[in-house]
């Protein structure tokens, strides 16, 4: 008997959240899917609407200098992008979409899809990125479009990887900045993988 009312139950309330739109990412995607090196990964929001940060994401206040808030723009000719505009870099091959933090950073989490570059390297691995080497340096003519991500808007890690790539010849039309960052990215409840994807 109670494992019949218990099926009822659960019968009955599941009219309700087909009611129920849920949260989105926008009000006609529910999720999007992107490929990773160990397969594709959904990435959506956190579905309950109480859920709230806590911990070092919750924090408002770091003490600048080395925290301070970063500019909009790291270097001319760089696009900043929001969530959507990433999300859609995330999904296109053709894209690749670097979390510029150092590694132990990318070990608590990251964006699914998300390859690790920390800012500390990333001019030293621009050949994985479409430039070749050359004896002044790199030559970019091929590069990938790309956009970078640190922490969140007070995170100087993807700055400084930005300025030093456009430094190096990579072209800063072909560079996006996310500055929302990874403290953004978990208040809107988005998927973060564990630091294996």
């Amino acid at each position: 008997m109670k494992r019949l009312m218990a099926a009822l139950a659960v019968t009955m309330a599941t009219p309700a959240l087909a009611d129920d739109p849920g949260v989105g990412i926008r009000p006609d995607v529910m999720s999007v899917t992107v490929p990773t090196r160990t397969g594709e990964a959904e990435i959506s929001r956190i579905q309950d609407p109480a859920h709230e940060l806590s911990g070092e994401w919750a924090r408002t206040s770091r003490p600048c200098p080395d925290f301070c808030i970063q500019p909009m723009s790291p270097a001319e000719g760089v696009t900043t992008i929001g969530e959507l505009e990433l999300l859609e870099m995330l999904a296109d091959a053709k894209a690749t979409v670097i979390d510029s933090r150092t590694v132990p950073w990318f070990e608590q989490g990251s964006i699914p899809g998300a390859v690790n570059m920390p800012y500390t390297e990333m001019v030293d691995r621009l050949g994985e990125l479409g430039c070749e080497i050359d004896f002044d340096g790199w030559t970019c003519e091929n590069a990938r479009t790309v956009a970078l991500f640190c922490n969140g808007p007070w995170c100087g890690q993807s700055p400084a990887a930005i300025r030093r790539m456009i430094e190096a010849g990579y072209p800063a039309e072909r560079i996006h900045y996310y500055r929302g960052g990874m403290q953004v990215w978990r208040l809107l409840g988005l998927s973060v993988t564990d630091g294996a994807g």
